[in-house]
């Protein structure tokens, strides 16, 4: 399946992906990026970031709850 930039509106691209349209951050896709133009996606899961994020938030529910 294709993601396709639709149009830009302001600061957003609006992208179609498998009969779904939807908004994502202009800044976040290259500058020379244009309507028409197809895009690939790929997500990754930052193990180290998702740690530190935890223990962040571990520390604020032990500061909340003592």
């Amino acid at each position: 399946m294709k993601a396709i930039i639709d149009r830009f509106e302001g600061s957003w691209a609006v992208i179609e992906y498998d009969g779904t349209v939807f908004n994502f951050p202009r800044d976040l896709l290259p500058r020379d990026a244009r309507g028409g133009d197809v895009v690939r996606f790929s997500v990754v899961i930052d193990s180290t970031g998702t740690t530190e994020q935890r223990k962040r938030v571990k520390k604020l529910e032990d500061e909340l709850f003592k």
